[in-house]
């Protein structure tokens, strides 16, 4: 059976095209999904950023051993000195109606993503660490031209990214950034270079540790340096299920995905699958916009390393002379869950996963953005690639439904077929009058290609 070419697909061109000179320079998957992701953190800022979280899952060739890393953020206060004051309320427009946020100091969480990323690079890279971060601290020095698909996430995103320090990056001189325009973080690059040279520590226990820890107080948050040195990447559990004789490997997640494609029903032949896929994405969370991006890797040896990060909406504190935008997931209401101590990991949609063929090969690395529909556009983009016998960009780009309550949501184009199936069996069904980013963000390398998700202006590249 055909194997997986190896490529990287991401939702900026920048970032890709980062992936792939590594994997060029001899880089492993992981190699060149860590620099991708670093990539991220200049190039898709309104998404992502050094000061977030993540996961990772990587599928190792030669052994068929998948392995999930959780590098998400942790709940601040193991310090125990400080309580946080009051977060800041903005509301963020989402299909014409606002949704409440809140961003500022109390709502920022310990970061992840340096740990995880030295983590994914110590157990699965090649090249040496300065050299997996060059590119990115070159991004950094010059700035990146603004998808204009990132532009529309700003400017539904912009009481969040635009407040504070980020209203002089993101809305100079009042406006918007538009599509094509420059996008440029001062001191960024002086960042990336001290992560070169000093490893993720530096964020943790070296030089940026004080600064991380004062800036957050300042602004009214917890974070205080026992949090920052204590934290760990964790290893987590990786659970599967079957989908049309493929097997779909992943962390449990928020949203079950895993559990969700182990619930569909047998018969998925369309147009009638439409009402039993519904019933196993019934989701009663709320519509929520979410900030995260996604990065899927394959190497010339067939592994496989998928990484997706977020900032939440971003706390609008910002590292100073050092452009990094700090994540704030404490103000994620539907993420907030009893269980919060000071230490513990908080919980999160994002499922990166890998499908495994019944040859044992890699069939399709894959993760998405979008979160409470990360899991709807996983799910619809794998039926799309595994039973629909597409190739992963028609899978990614077709129309998505996606499921809130007793309600379809429904993306210009899907068909009146499956639509008029849902109607019958008692869904109220939304019709959107476009392909919207609100329906996820899939990248996805598979045996059938490699693409990103138009919906974020992503882009696949094989080698």
């Amino acid at each position: 059976m055909k194997s997986v070419a190896a490529g990287v697909a991401a939702s900026h061109p920048a970032t890709a095209r980062t992936g792939v000179r590594i994997l060029q320079a001899g880089g492993s998957a992981a190699d060149a999904a860590v620099g991708a992701v670093l990539a991220c953190c200049v190039a898709e800022t309104v998404y992502t950023g050094l000061g977030g979280g993540g996961f990772a899952t990587y599928f190792e060739a030669s052994t068929g051993e998948v392995t999930c890393l959780d590098f998400f953020v942790a709940v601040p206060g193991l310090d125990g000195d400080r309580k946080p004051e009051a977060m800041v309320a903005v509301d963020v427009f989402f299909g014409g109606l606002p949704q409440t946020y809140s961003i500022g100091g109390a709502s920022v969480a310990v970061p992840g993503i340096p740990a995880g990323l030295g983590e994914v690079h110590r157990r699965w890279g090649r090249l040496p660490w300065p050299e997996v971060v060059a590119p990115a601290a070159g991004l950094a020095r010059t700035g990146v031209l603004l998808p204009a698909a990132h532009a529309r996430t700003l400017e539904s995103c912009a009481p969040a990214l635009a407040y504070g320090e980020g209203a002089a990056l993101y809305q100079p001189g009042g406006r918007l950034l538009q599509g094509d325009e420059l996008l440029f973080h001062p001191g960024l690059a002086t960042a990336m270079d001290a992560l070169a040279g000093d490893g993720p520590e530096v964020f943790y226990t070296g030089a940026y540790a004080d600064v991380l820890v004062e800036t957050v107080r300042a602004a009214g948050g917890a974070i205080g340096p026992a949090d920052l040195a204590e934290y760990r990447v964790h290893e987590t559990p990786v659970d599967h299920a079957t989908m049309a004789g493929y097997r779909v490997h992943a962390r449990h997640d928020l949203n079950r995905t895993v559990d969700t494609i182990g619930a569909l029903p047998d018969d998925l032949s369309r147009p009638g699958r439409a009402p039993g896929v519904a019933s196993a994405l019934l989701n009663r969370g709320k519509q929520r916009l979410g900030d995260t991006t996604n990065v899927s890797v394959v190497d010339p040896e067939g592994n496989a390393c998928v990484i997706t990060t977020t900032l939440g909406l971003g706390a609008g504190v910002w590292l100073p002379g050092l452009g990094i935008n700090l994540n704030s997931m404490l103000g994620e209401g539907e993420l907030l869950t009893d269980d919060l101590v000071p230490g513990r990991r908080m919980s999160s949609y994002m499922c990166p996963l890998v499908v495994i063929a019944p040859d044992g090969g890699l069939a399709v690395a894959a993760g998405s953005a979008g979160a409470s529909r990360i899991r709807t556009a996983l799910v619809d983009t794998l039926l799309g690639v595994l039973v629909d016998g597409l190739s992963v960009p028609e899978a990614i780009a077709r129309p998505r439904f996606h499921v809130v309550e007793d309600t379809v949501h429904a993306e210009a184009g899907c068909p009146p077929a499956e639509l008029a199936a849902l109607a019958d069996t008692g869904w109220q069904i939304v019709e959107w009058p476009e392909i919207n980013h609100y329906f996820g963000g899939v990248t996805a390398v598979g045996r059938v290609g490699a693409a990103g998700d138009p919906r974020r202006g992503g882009v696949g590249l094989l080698l």
